[in-house]
């Protein structure tokens, strides 16, 4: 493409060269994958800054620099105000404004946003569409799976992910959308046509200034439904009406609000709600007819999951009937309220759990079943929100019976800081928990102490594969470490 037709969205740029032959075969924001025909595009990130790495992406064979700061070039640079914001407008350019070809679903909120997401490929499958979704575990197209570095990447890749999902026939895309990315503008030039918030609580402090904060970061998905209406195109803001923060968002969009809960009056709900330790039961009751779900999603918190996917499908036309069979057949999500079973006599849970409220959501679920005592592994990740430590402490010790706190990502960090921020001051007596840096160890030792009817929650990392300690990712999975726990133990 040319590179004048590829700068056609900026209003404003300037160059001291012609740019008329100027032939570009893709853009990059990484020097190290430029090559012949590259735009290079400087980024002025949180830990690098690319324009350092102008001189590196020209001996790769660049053929223009996109920058806002001075940089010494021999090939043609075009001086941008911000190309953080320029990058998302060519990049919509240069891949031909894929979500307007394909309806997109947004999918934000603190907890729920991987479960809702799975649950609305589940349903828009059964309803006989190939999807596309871009989350915190995988990108998914049809049967094919990609990895995936953040739960909402930036605004070059999306692009290019979504002409992919085009070009291999999706028909819906689903994709959740975090505060960061909202905050940043990665999502910029995404044309969402269903926003879907799920709920909010203490989260990202580290980066948002406070809770309020956060929540305006969460509102622009829904500002971003646009301001106009257009025959044949409606838009839908999918809220959830037990949520205090839901006036908020609500004022936030132009667009059509459906809303979804159990507590409050909504336009879609779930009423004589039935939960044990084998699955859910409600009756969904809708503008369109009533259904009874029976489903293997254990918890509360999954019923709004489902009442959430559930309202955003029927927003998409997706018959009641379609929903329920989609709803009844998936047996979970990976890394979420996930059982380790290895016929042991004591129940194994592997949860992605990591803040306050998602924690306290799953004990809670599971003091409700459990017969016996209540075992949890749990610690905070490394270079994320201090306060919330010693919050999801003493959520621990509130639910169970036994706590072992451990390390989770410290990243940076040193462990044993991060678990004395999350021990300070504890008031219950020192007999109910106890401290291992090690979180294999830990979830060996929990797991060692577990007898019949006992439950064990290993709580944090959820489908995560790695632990991150320092800038380096180890492998690491929670379920495969507490399998092999398990099976040790039985033998």
């Amino acid at each position: 493409m040319k590179l004048t037709n590829i700068l056609s969205g900026i209003p404003f740029y300037e160059t001291a060269s012609s740019l008329e032959d100027i032939d570009i075969q893709n853009i990059e924001i990484d020097s190290r994958n430029v090559k012949s025909g590259s735009l290079f595009v400087c980024i002025d990130g949180f830990t690098v800054d690319g324009h350092n790495y102008v001189h590196q992406a020209i001996a790769n064979g660049a053929a223009a620099i996109l920058t806002q700061k001075t940089v010494t070039s021999s090939v043609p640079v075009v001086t941008v105000s911000d190309t953080s914001r320029a990058l998302a407008m060519i990049a919509v350019n240069f891949y031909n404004n894929p979500t307007n070809k394909i309806p997109l679903i947004g999918v934000t909120g603190t907890n729920g946003k991987t479960t809702v997401s799975y649950l609305l490929e589940t349903i828009f499958k059964q309803n006989k569409k190939k999807t596309g979704v871009i989350g915190t575990i995988r990108m998914q197209i049809g049967e094919n799976t990609y990895p995936i570095n953040n739960t909402t990447p930036n605004s070059l890749w999306l692009q290019k992910s979504f002409q992919q999902m085009l070009d291999q026939n999706v028909e819906q895309a689903i994709m959740e959308v975090s505060s960061h990315a909202l905050d940043i503008g990665r999502v910029y030039g995404c044309d969402y046509d269903v926003a879907v918030f799920t709920n909010l609580s203490q989260d990202h402090l580290d980066y948002h200034k406070n809770i309020d904060d956060y929540l305006r970061a969460k509102s622009l998905l829904f500002a971003q439904l646009g301001n106009t209406y257009k025959e044949g195109d409606p838009k839908f803001a999918v809220i959830n009406e037990d949520e205090p923060s839901s006036t908020y968002i609500k004022k936030s969009t132009a667009q059509h609000v459906i809303t979804y809960g159990c507590q409050n009056k909504a336009q879609v709900m779930a009423e004589d709600i039935k939960l044990d330790a084998k699955g859910t039961f409600f009756r969904l009751k809708t503008p369109v007819g009533t259904v009874s779900i029976t489903s293997r999603l254990i918890g509360m918190f999954n019923v709004y999951n489902m009442l959430a996917a559930s309202t955003a499908a029927m927003a998409w036309d997706v018959p009641l009937h379609v929903i329920k069979h989609a709803l009844e057949r998936i047996p979970g999500v990976d890394g979420r309220f996930e059982a380790v079973t290895s016929d042991q006599s004591y129940a194994v849970i592997v949860d992605y759990a990591h803040t306050p409220d998602s924690l306290e959501n799953v004990l809670q679920t599971v003091k409700g079943f459990a017969r016996k005592q209540v075992h949890v592994v749990v610690g905070c990740g490394g270079n994320r929100d201090r306060t919330k430590r010693p919050l999801m402490a003493g959520i621990a010790l509130k639910y169970a019976d036994h706590v072992i706190f451990t390390s989770d990502n410290p990243r940076s960090e040193d462990p044993q800081a991060i678990l004395d921020d999350m021990t300070a001051g504890l008031e219950r007596s020192r007999e109910q928990y106890e401290v291992i840096v090690d979180r294999e160890k830990a979830i060996c030792q929990a797991i060692e102490h577990a007898q019949a009817e006992d439950v064990v929650l290993i709580a944090g990392k959820g489908h995560e594969t790695y632990q991150q300690i320092g800038h380096v990712k180890y492998d690491f999975d929670d379920r495969k470490i507490a399998r092999k726990a398990i099976q040790a133990k039985e033998k």
